[in-house]
């Protein structure tokens, strides 16, 4: 059996934000994908893990009318106790103002609300309930239920393509470099780009 992490492919990832961003539905409703698609980008774009989401403030994402550029986990939140940054990709930083304007303004958010709850502001959303909100999603998307972790090592995957596995590292929250050398391995994507990269672009 392979060592090397499930990941999305490019097709996959691109139907799954294609899904979650279809205009349909009322404004509740509307209001609920956003919010799921801006915690699968979380963890698609800036690698979070789940426990990491939940935990999210909703001044950890935008403070004082600034929205970020690089988003800060606190040492309190994070796996291995001790914090870390992560930039922002463009797809993000616009998700988190939609959120701002059609979600939290709306739903009256505070700074120390958490920034993803399901009833009450002040209790954050479960992990439990972040699962099903991937897995359901992929399903609807692409027809396979998918595990949130494997959003993480999506983006950890697409890292190790162009930068050095220190950066991955760090970007990670990893403390071990072992723990990230498992993503040096190629994956069915890796393999799928290989064969792209050779085929003929005029057949004679």
């Amino acid at each position: 059996m392979s060592n090397t992490p499930e990941t999305l492919t490019n097709f996959q990832q691109q139907e799954l934000l294609m899904y979650l961003t279809r205009p349909e539905g009322g404004p509740g409703k509307m209001r609920k994908r956003l919010r799921n698609y801006t915690i699968i980008l979380l963890m698609l774009d800036a690698g979070l893990r789940v426990g990491e989401v939940v935990k999210l403030r909703r001044g950890s994402m935008i403070f004082a009318g600034h929205f970020i550029d690089s988003l800060v986990l606190p040492a309190e939140i994070t796996k291995g106790n001790y914090e870390r940054t992560v930039p922002l990709t463009q797809r993000l930083k616009i998700a988190i103002q939609d959120m701002h304007t059609n979600y939290w303004l709306y739903h009256n958010v505070h700074t120390e609300d958490f920034a993803f709850y399901s009833r009450k502001k002040s209790s954050p959303i479960t992990t439990r309930q972040v699962e099903r909100i991937v897995s359901s999603a992929c399903k609807e998307a692409f027809g396979i239920a998918v595990n949130p972790h494997v959003l993480r090592h999506t983006f950890a995957s697409r890292l190790m393509r162009t930068v050095n596995i220190r950066i991955v590292q760090e970007l990670l929250g990893h403390k071990q470099l072992t723990s990230t050398q498992v993503y040096t391995h190629p994956n069915n994507q890796d393999l799928t780009d290989a064969i792209e990269s050779i085929e003929p672009t005029e057949y004679t």
